[in-house]
């Protein structure tokens, strides 16, 4: 069932003068799941399931990690890099994680700061085949990303506001300000 707030933000993300007031409001929303709800009490799970007692409660499983001030309250990255979580390449878990180093600069922002994506981050617990050639085109400037596609789950949408930090965190992305000097081309660098 679709939201009274899915459906006003849905009819601003599918014009693009109203994205800018869509932008407004996702940025003065608060962070949701401020605490974590008990399984039994979180809408997704049926309370009267008879499995649920085996399956662990967030609150059991995340408050012992990085905390975060945003989404489901953990800094999955610092998670990673501090040793608190280890992920597997895939299911057999004797293929060796490969991280890629490098950052993309996305500079169709309009107005918006320009996106510096990190390919390590991501690349941390995801094989390039998550994301390349389904999602992401490998050729720089081949994917049509818009705000629009990644408000309706599409492209960086697939996973951030699902599994990743919500996008109503602009700034985590939207972080490299404009200036006179900037090369205004896409670009890719190895920090």
């Amino acid at each position: 069932m679709v939201s009274f707030m899915d459906k006003v933000l849905l009819k601003l993300a599918t014009s693009p003068l109203n994205i800018g007031v869509l932008l407004l409001i996702l940025t003065s929303m608060p962070a949701i799941a401020a605490e974590w709800q008990p399984l039994a009490k979180d809408g997704l799970h049926d309370p009267n399931n008879a499995g649920l007692k085996w399956l662990q409660n967030p609150a059991n499983a995340l408050s012992r990690l990085p905390a975060d001030s945003a989404g489901n309250k953990v800094d999955w990255i610092r998670a990673f890099e501090d040793g608190y979580i280890n992920p597997r390449s895939g299911l057999n878990n004797k293929k060796p994680v490969k991280i890629l180093d490098s950052e993309i600069l996305l500079n169709d922002t309009g107005s918006l700061p320009r996106v510096l994506f990190p390919h390590r981050q991501h690349t941390m617990w995801l094989d390039c085949s998550n994301c390349h050639e389904k999602i992401f085109k490998s050729k720089a400037g081949a994917t049509p990303i818009t705000m629009t596609k990644i408000l309706e789950g599409e492209y960086c949408g697939v996973c951030h506001g699902a599994v990743s930090f919500p996008l109503t965190e602009c700034n985590r992305c939207h972080s490299v300000p404009w200036d006179d000097t900037a090369d205004k081309k896409p670009i890719t660098h190895k920090p």
